[in-house]
């Protein structure tokens, strides 16, 4: 089985170390791609940066073609997901909606602690489009900056991350954490451990759901709006992004 991991922003190290968490939750018969966009930003924290991200994330899209089976878009705004799903008819996955089903299996309710304040609307944003808005009790930001959780494995940011999760746990009453970005990935176990409720790394999470998705035979729907985008030209630097 072929999955493709897309980075959305464009720093090679969040790359690397998101695609070691998902081989270690991965079936042994799995291969891995993990790629990230020629353009847009080192990190992605905020509305304009995920417009840029979403059009990188078309990019790897369209030029894996139908080489994989499933793919995983590693940001948890899920930028573009809707846009890859009309791309390709392998089962496209954004870590933030497979780490809130996965929270949902394990809880009552779950609360997200994620990266700067500023981005918590953007989850919020996610959470009702998902119909988690009966799961999800709070959206919680720490402002650590998404690149320092690349500083040492983000082993400096798990005091930080365990404040808020406590506070969280406690303010919400909830069951379980969903950790709001990609970039946490190398510090959910260790969170889990000190927490002692199910913390939910949306990496790992969409890993093993694409791989269900794919053992059932499952592709994505090409009737109605995820039909393939229709034929056109596109114009200046988006010119390959046409069909």
């Amino acid at each position: 089985m072929n999955l493709l991991l897309i980075n959305p922003n464009t720093t090679a190290s969040m790359t690397r170390s998101m695609a070691e968490a998902a081989r270690r939750v991965a079936r042994p018969d799995t291969r891995i791609t993990a790629v990230q966009p020629s353009f847009g930003p080192v990190s992605i924290e905020g509305h304009h940066d995920e417009v840029i991200a979403a059009a990188g994330v078309l990019e790897q899209v369209r030029a894996a073609g139908t080489s994989m089976d499933a793919v995983i878009l590693a940001c948890f705004g899920d930028p573009g997901l809707d846009a890859a799903r009309e791309a390709t008819e392998a089962p496209v996955l954004g870590i933030a909606e497979a780490a809130f089903h996965a929270a949902s299996f394990v809880s009552t309710g779950f609360s997200v602690v994620t990266t700067l304040v500023r981005t918590c609307v953007i989850a919020e944003h996610l959470v009702l489009k998902y119909g988690y808005e009966r799961r999800c009790r709070g959206v919680h930001g720490t402002n650590i900056p998404v690149l320092a959780l690349e500083e040492d494995g983000g082993l400096a940011c798990v005091p930080a991350l365990e404040d808020a999760c406590r506070a969280a746990l406690a303010r919400d009453r909830s069951g379980a954490i969903v950790l709001g970005c990609g970039g946490m990935a190398s510090v959910s176990a260790e969170l889990q451990r000190r927490l002692g409720v199910p913390v939910i790394d949306g990496v790992a999470a969409a890993v093993v759901l694409a791989e269900a998705l794919v053992q059932l035979g499952l592709r994505t729907s090409k009737q109605g709006d995820y039909a393939t985008p229709l034929p056109k030209r596109y114009l200046g630097w988006a010119g390959p992004l046409g069909w």
